[in-house]
């Protein structure tokens, strides 16, 4: 058996996909050892992800580490890797895919639409800004950075009247207790590959590659293989305001996909079937980019779309 290097964040969420990776490896006989590794993203907390727009903000250190043979594995959340790899790399697993939706976490209201006019909500997603003001236009967004942790003591505190959440990361550190409502695809499409975990390696590692292949799940592969090309063909990273969430059936994805303006006066919705991952998302995006999608995005991208509130 091999000894297996894994590079990760050092967030608590991180450590735990880093962890549970790791579980799996020493069931299969494996030694493994982990390296913590600050990425850009960790450095930054205290401006609006959206505002940063660095892509693979939370993947290039690790990435490094990689190249240099640090590490022989990266453990990411997918939504977190550039849909185009920035150096020699590839995608050796996709894993068994978690809830992929957002959940809505509040003290006192049980939903979306419960909130009362002027409501606080919390969110530094310009994806999950879009769909709420789309929803509900007289909510006040305000930016929320930090790690889970600190994010739903921001809530506890009483910064906030709600906030957005993955519904993943907060199901595998158990942090549920908040979570009043899981939302439904319809009202807010989660982020390309949210709930999934990919597993990065030196591009051509054949013997590592053949360690990781157990990790792979079918589904979870055809579902975000699909969003990740919906994304790449719409040209975005992981803080532009666009969704997908796909969803798999004897072998037929079904894919909604989003994108709109972080205002929410627009949003442009697609939805499609097909057998081909690849084909549907490159099918969808191109239906959105047709419909004005890519005029929303060249104004994101030139700034002069409005951000959360500081």
């Amino acid at each position: 058996m091999a000894l297996l290097r894994i590079g990760s964040r050092g967030s608590q969420l991180a450590l735990w996909q880093a962890h549970h990776i790791s579980a799996l490896l020493r069931e299969k006989g494996h030694q493994v050892e982990l390296e913590i590794i600050k990425t850009t993203g960790d450095k930054i907390q205290d401006v609006a992800l959206a505002k940063v727009g660095t892509k693979g903000m939370f993947t290039k250190e690790i990435e490094e580490a990689l190249a240099e043979g640090r590490v022989d594995l990266a453990v990411h959340s997918l939504k977190d890797l550039p849909t185009t790899l920035a150096g020699p790399f590839e995608i050796a697993a996709i894993t068994e895919r978690v809830d992929p939706r957002d959940a809505f976490l509040s003290l006192k209201y049980n939903s979306v639409r419960e909130l009362p006019q002027g409501a606080r909500v919390g969110t530094s997603s310009l994806r999950r800004q879009a769909q709420l003001m789309q929803f509900r236009p007289d909510l006040a967004i305000y930016p929320l950075r930090g790690n889970v942790d600190t994010r739903v003591r921001k809530l506890e505190e009483g910064e906030y009247d709600a906030i957005i959440l993955a519904a993943a990361g907060l199901k595998r550190l158990g942090k549920t207790q908040h979570i009043k409502e899981i939302i439904n695809a319809d009202i807010m499409c989660s982020a390309a590959g949210q709930g999934a975990l990919g597993i990065e390696i030196r591009l051509g590692d054949e013997a590592t590659r053949k360690h990781l292949e157990f990790l792979n799940d079918e589904p979870s592969r055809l579902a975000t293989v699909a969003e990740r090309a919906l994304l790449n063909q719409l040209g975005g990273g992981c803080q532009v305001p666009i969704g997908a969430f796909a969803e798999v059936t004897d072998g037929v994805v079904t894919m909604t996909a989003i994108c709109a303006r972080p205002d929410g006066t627009e949003l442009l919705r697609e939805v499609g079937t097909g057998k081909d991952p690849v084909e549907l998302g490159q099918r969808l995006g191109n239906l959105i980019l047709g419909r004005g999608g890519d005029k929303i995005l060249k104004d994101v991208y030139a700034q002069n779309a409005p951000t959360p509130q500081s």
